[in-house]
């Protein structure tokens, strides 16, 4: 009789236990299925989770078409027009891991260029500059490299003078001529935030200094 008992107790723990990790499941998947189209997600979003739990339901919820896998640990629910699923943009990606990790991303390198429109050179890699770890993310067809950056690169208020000094910095001085003087005059016009600008351009390499300062107008 006891050795019933017993039996009996495991296996009312063994049904609760499984009724347990369903509605667990189902709590976390209407979590994920209520987040907006285009989100970008990470295997780490959920804490109050095991890992492995967690994993198991991304993976499910991949199988579905749900989501969709980007890379290690981080995946997408994408949007879907009538041309097909529409995959988030690289820098949404970067800028979710921002977030994520509480650090400041900038792009640099060639990266920094096409940003600002002073090249049109195809590269299927991205690198940024971050306040974070250090990292590589790859994607099914290109590579995010993190680099860490030193504190000064991010000290700009504006984003358009962050972005210039990388990509002059990549660009180096002899190679700036009339075109990428022409396009960088245009987007020093654009910039709102006049003062600011003017306070950024001041804190700027002097070689670069010398070449932007004289576009702000008084």
């Amino acid at each position: 009789m006891l050795s019933l008992h017993l039996k009996n107790k495991q296996n009312f723990k063994g049904v609760m236990q499984k009724k347990e990790n369903i509605t667990e499941s189902c709590g976390l998947k209407d979590r994920i299925m209520a987040m907006p189209d285009d989100s970008v997600l990470f295997r780490s979003d959920f804490p109050e989770y095991h890992l492995e739990f967690v994993g198991s339901v991304l993976a499910e919820l991949t199988k579905e078409g749900v989501l969709v896998k980007l890379a290690q640990g981080i995946y997408s629910k994408p949007k879907v027009s009538r041309f097909g699923v529409v995959y988030p943009s690289v820098d949404k990606i970067v800028q979710a891991i921002a977030v994520r990790d509480k650090s400041q991303i900038l792009p640099s390198g060639m990266t920094a260029l096409n940003e600002l429109g002073l090249s049109t050179q195809v590269s299927m890699n991205y690198t940024y500059l971050t306040s974070g770890s250090e990292r590589i993310i790859k994607l099914s067809n290109r590579n995010i490299y993190l680099k860490r950056g030193v504190p000064k690169n991010f000290c700009y208020s504006t984003k358009l003078i962050g972005l210039l000094v990388q990509a002059l910095r990549t660009l180096k001085q002899e190679n700036v001529r009339d075109t990428e003087l022409q396009t960088i005059r245009m987007l020093i016009e654009k910039e709102p935030e006049r003062e600011a600008l003017k306070a950024d351009v001041n804190i700027m390499p002097a070689w670069m200094k010398r070449i932007i300062k004289p576009m702000i107008s008084d």
